[in-house]
Formats: structure tokens, C-alpha cells, sequence
């Protein structure tokens, strides 16, 4: 994917942007756009046209790849750029085509190609365009703006690799743990777990959205060992009709505002 990347006239240092939810070409996307040289900016699929679109153009994006439940609301963001503004390339993810081997159901007129379709065209044999400093920035967030304006935050190869690492110490993270994906990627980097799974040859169990049932099964179909989630995740679970008792111990890391002790209590 990197080497299709570059292919497609991406250059060092400009942004590519992703509009997914937890499928595994968003995973794949976190090691590949920084492989092409380019910024990584993953943004929020829950966000509005309007905000999106504030994010694309500040961002000055080349290119985004675009989930295709979220086809239409990237597409009514790009339909408000200013007069005079390039727009990005767009490219489609449709797993849930690849997965049953059936054609997209999307309109693809405005896409560039399918993710699986860049792909193919890729070199294996692509030498990835390694960052000429460590500082080189390596990701793009944005806050979600519900205060002001959204907020670009810029992390270089360095603070990324730190990051990871301080998260694995400081969780005691085994090796070969096996992830449920129930934090949101394009939450703050998922904690900067993607690399973090990597680093200790995790496997990833990928969720399209929380959804209590589906968590469940998947813990045990997989014997999950490890998941991410905010306090809100932890009272779905625990006030699930679907709650029950697991064969084995799940860890599980929670952040952002304390879950109160009943909540704490029940999980």
C-alpha cells in the first residue's frame, strides 16, 4: 500500500487522511501512510459534514480513504470546500464486499479506485520511505472542536515510539496477547495500540462498532486477553442482557473519565 502510495504522486510530508471505523485496512493504514512517507490523519467518523470538511481543507489532505458507510457524509464535507480549493483524492474501503466476494453496493464514481484495487497494484518489494529525522512528524490529530474550533496536534516518529513503548511497560502488555479492537483507532491513535500490537506480535480481533453481544462472542471465539475502552464501553458491558460469565480473565484498560465504582464494581 505504501508503495502505492507514492505511486499515486504521494510525497513526503503531505497528509493522508482515513474516515474508518476498527476494520482491518484502518490497522493497515497505520503502518502503510507512514511507510509512504506521509502524515497519517485519522479522523472521526462521528463528526458532521461541516467539521469534516474544516478538518480536510485545514489539513490541506491529498488523499482519503473513505469507509463506505461513511460515503456520503465525506462526500456532502467535500461538496462544502471553499471556492478554488483542490480536493483530495478519494479512495473506498468496503470490507464487508471482500468478505462475502459480492460488488460494492456504493456509488464509486467519485472514488479513485477500492482499497483492495490499490492494493493489488502495490510493489512487495518497496523499499518504505524511511523518516530523515526522528522529529519528522508522523501523525495528524484533531480535537473534536465541541469547545471551539478543532485543533491539529502533530506527533513525530519519536513521540509516537514513545508513546508505544510507555504504554506496553505501563500495562505490562505480555507478548503475543490477542486485542479486541473495541477502542476506536481514530480515538487518539487507539492509544497507540496498533504499533503497540505490533511490537509485541499481538493479534488484532477487529470490531466495526461496539455492539455488547458481538464483544462477548468474541472473547470467547478468540479467547481474547486484551481490550481498550471509556467508561461507557465498561456500563454497555456490564448492563449487557448478554452479560456472563468467561472462562478466562480479560484485561482491560479504561480511560478518560473514572468510571464510578458500581461501574468498576459490575465490570
Amino acid at each position: 500500500m505504501a508503495s502505492s502510495l507514492t505511486s499515486l504522486g504521494i510525497q513526503r510530508g503531505q497528509v493522508v487522511s482515513v474516515v474508518a471505523p476498527n476494520v482491518p485496512s484502518m490497522y493497515e493504514l497505520q503502518f502503510s501512510v507512514p511507510m509512504s512517507g506521509a502524515v497519517l490523519n485519522n479522523i472521526n467518523t462521528r463528526l458532521d459534514a461541516h467539521t469534516l470538511s474544516i478538518l480536510l481543507q485545514h489539513s490541506e489532505s491529498k488523499l482519503v480513504f473513505v469507509d463506505h458507510h461513511s460515503n456520503s457524509l465525506v462526500l456532502e464535507a467535500i461538496s462544502l470546500f471553499l471556492r478554488n480549493t483542490k480536493h483530495p483524492q478519494l479512495v473506498l474501503i468496503d470490507d464487508e464486499m471482500v468478505s462475502s466476494g459480492s460488488k460494492s453496493t456504493s456509488s464509486t464514481s467519485h472514488f479513485l479506485d477500492h482499497y483492495e484495487g490499490i492494493l493489488e497494484d502495490g510493489d512487495p518489494k518497496f523499499k518504505w520511505v524511511r523518516p530523515k529525522n526522528e522529529w519528522d512528524p508522523m501523525v495528524l490529530n484533531y480535537t473534536s472542536g465541541t469547545t471551539s474550533c478543532p485543533k491539529g496536534v502533530s506527533l513525530s516518529h519519536r513521540e509516537i515510539f514513545i508513546k508505544t513503548m510507555d504504554a506496553l511497560v505501563d500495562w505490562s502488555v505480555p507478548n503475543q496477547p490477542v486485542y479486541l479492537w473495541t477502542l476506536p483507532i481514530f480515538h487518539a491513535n487507539g492509544w497507540s495500540f496498533p504499533w503497540g500490537m505490533a511490537a509485541v506480535g499481538g493479534t488484532n480481533i477487529c470490531l466495526r462498532k461496539v455492539d455488547p453481544s458481538q464483544i462477548y462472542r468474541l472473547i470467547k471465539q478468540h479467547k481474547v486477553t486484551h481490550m481498550c475502552g471509556a467508561r461507557v464501553v465498561l456500563n454497555m458491558l456490564s448492563n449487557s442482557q448478554d452479560l456472563e460469565t468467561l472462562d478466562h480473565h480479560v484485561q482491560i484498560l479504561t480511560a478518560g473519565s473514572p468510571p464510578p465504582a458500581p461501574v468498576l464494581a459490575r465490570t
